[in-house]
């Protein structure tokens, strides 16, 4: 397909063995550019990033702490690393960014896993401490040259101050930080830009209620150039993971192509096969 296409998926930490059944997905995807979150230090993340090396990806892999999550971004496209990550000072890993050169100019993608919380204090400040931090950090001055234009996507562990269903337990901070990616940052939600109306969930509870955590938002000059923003439900229904991804297509051209070759058919097995 013609324009710049990213995918974002929830990986949810997995085994090398189930991550190896997501590798087999991830392939037959057409997307440029994969945003996969709630990656560990673990063989599973490990097998991911070493077999889309191996077929050629640029791959971005920060490694978090072993008790923490983050972001791999996987490209069929050359990047440059963005600096975002620098600018991050409480859970650094939860924001990986790349730089990409389209015909419309120079486009940051941005990748983020918003930490999860309960009732208690100390997992409700983590979580503010997170979202205000990134918040200040995507605001930074002259972070980007003139012109640049940006994708923020990834699970974001918070839905629109009007989902539907309603729910309560969500805090004020949540929803300012979300009005602020539009309000702040000039940022347009991509799949609400397409679809005002239409209900959709990227997760389902126990209890069967639906949640829409996986998001994307663009700057107003990409939204206008936004072709496609879909949620993609199989890796949801096929049990590869909790969540469903979240596709998006952009009309702008891009340039050189890395040469890839199927990363599932240059993976090792991994190794309780």
């Amino acid at each position: 397909m013609s324009g710049l296409s990213l995918l974002t998926l929830n990986i949810g930490s997995p085994s090398e063995e189930r991550a190896h059944r997501q590798l087999a997905w991830l392939a037959t995807r057409h997307e440029d550019v994969l945003v996969l979150t709630e990656t560990r230090t673990s063989d599973g993340c490990q097998h991911l990033a070493d077999a889309f090396r191996t077929a050629g990806y640029a791959v971005l892999y920060p490694k978090p702490a072993p008790t923490e999550c983050g972001v791999m971004v996987v490209s069929k496209l050359p990047v440059q690393a963005d600096p975002i990550g620098k600018l991050v000072s409480y859970l650094p890993d939860r924001v990986t960014g790349v730089m990409i050169s389209t015909q419309a100019g120079l486009v940051r993608v941005l990748g983020t896993y918003v930490p999860t919380r309960d009732a208690t204090a100390e997992k409700t400040e983590r979580k503010r401490r997170f979202l205000s931090e990134f918040s200040a950090a995507l605001g930074t001055p002259g972070l980007a040259e003139a012109g640049t234009q940006t994708v923020l996507l990834g699970d974001l562990n918070i839905v629109e101050p009007d989902h539907e269903p309603v729910y309560t337990s969500f805090r004020w901070f949540e929803y300012d930080f979300y009005r602020g990616l539009t309000d702040k940052h000039g940022l347009v939600d991509a799949f609400r830009h397409l679809y005002p109306e239409q209900v959709e969930h990227s997760w389902i509870g126990r209890s069967g209620d639906g949640y829409r955590y996986d998001h994307a938002h663009c700057s107003k000059a990409l939204a206008e150039d936004l072709v496609e923003c879909e949620y993609v439900h199989e890796p949801r229904t096929t049990r590869l993971t909790d969540h469903s991804g979240l596709s998006l297509r952009f009309g702008c051209g891009v340039g050189s192509r890395l040469d890839t070759c199927d990363p599932f058919e240059a993976a090792m097995p991994p190794t309780l096969f």
